[in-house]
């Protein structure tokens, strides 16, 4: 792709994350950067269609690990809601927008 950092791991969330498919889709996202070695996890969230705040914690406990990795982290395509949602909690600065 040509809209994304040269040394990126892009991750792709599912069109459905609530409370029950969240500790799946975090076992998914952490082996995902375990697999891909990049200076950057960006996430991918365009296709999110149906979440709740677990998405929220899906996508901080990601963060939290490309930090352990030694690597940054960006989020694309945060859905209007999900960022509303997360300036509620306060935690809208730990979620950049991709380039």
């Amino acid at each position: 792709m040509a809209d994304r950092a040269p040394d990126a791991t892009v991750l792709v969330l599912p069109v459905r994350l609530t409370h029950d498919e969240a500790p799946a889709c975090a076992r998914m996202l952490q082996q995902g950067l375990e697999a891909q070695r990049g200076s950057v996890a960006i996430v991918d969230a365009s296709a999110l269609a149906q979440f709740d705040s677990s998405a929220l914690a899906v996508l901080l406990e990601c963060r939290r690990e490309a930090g352990v990795q030694g690597r940054g982290f960006a989020v694309k395509g945060l859905p209007q809601r999900l960022r509303e949602l997360a300036a509620l909690y306060g935690v809208a600065g730990l979620l950049p927008a991709a380039p």
